[in-house]
């Protein structure tokens, strides 16, 4: 079994800014991002916001089995973060970084440029249990806030890493892409965003490259 650079057995919250620990004070930028979530979504009227739209949202159409990689996007953060912060602590700190960044551009735009979508289905074509959960997602993740997709950026940001590290097997990092690829799309066929709201998350992700690892998908 591959052995952690990081031996956490000894980690106390007043040893987080020790060298060893100290690379974990990245974390909260999660606090800082969830604070502006709650604002953005719960200040900005939805009556200011533009609505996006393009022509690609109507030929995509709803398609409730994406909400599997939708949902897989959560536990694919905390696979990731997790394993570079026992594994690779440099990969930890620019996997953070590249969120950081990233959540901090697409808040930026949510504030200056208020936006929102309106291609969820007012009822869904078929009813079962994928369609409920969709329900309950929409029911607590307004439809506000979605021009660049988080989604899509983390996604790529985690896809990006991972093709960087070292002594990882090219079928991880071959799953990894095509999980990326399947919640990106996800966010589009479970309605959550429109096509448009990928394509602006890309400028916003090379971005964060250029500032994370300064060169284009080359080793490290």
């Amino acid at each position: 079994m591959k052995k952690p650079t990081v031996d956490y057995s000894g980690f106390r919250l007043s040893k987080l800014t020790e060298p060893r620990f100290s690379h974990l004070l990245l974390l909260l930028g999660w606090v800082v991002y969830f604070a502006l979530y709650f604002l953005t979504e719960n200040l900005i009227p939805v009556e200011n916001c533009h609505v996006i739209h393009s022509k690609l949202d109507d030929i995509i159409p709803f398609c409730e089995w994406f909400l599997l990689p939708y949902v897989f996007w959560y536990l694919l953060i905390v696979i990731s973060l997790g394993y570079f912060a026992l594994y690779d602590v440099d990969s930890f700190k620019k996997l953070q970084v590249f969120i950081m960044i990233t959540q901090a551009l697409a808040m930026i735009v949510y504030i200056v440029y208020p936006n929102c979508q309106n291609l969820r289905p007012k009822v869904f074509p078929r009813e079962n249990f994928l369609t409920d959960c969709i329900g309950l997602i929409y029911s607590f993740d307004t439809n506000t806030g979605v021009c660049p997709s988080l989604h899509c950026a983390y996604s790529i940001g985690i896809a990006s890493v991972w093709l960087k590290a070292k002594d990882v097997s090219k079928w991880w990092k071959a799953f990894v892409v095509f999980a990326v690829t399947m919640i990106c799309l996800s966010t589009m066929f479970i309605k959550q965003h429109s096509a448009v709201d990928f394509f602006a998350a890309l400028p916003v992700c090379v971005i964060a490259e250029i500032l994370v690892f300064k060169v284009f998908y080359k080793n490290a």
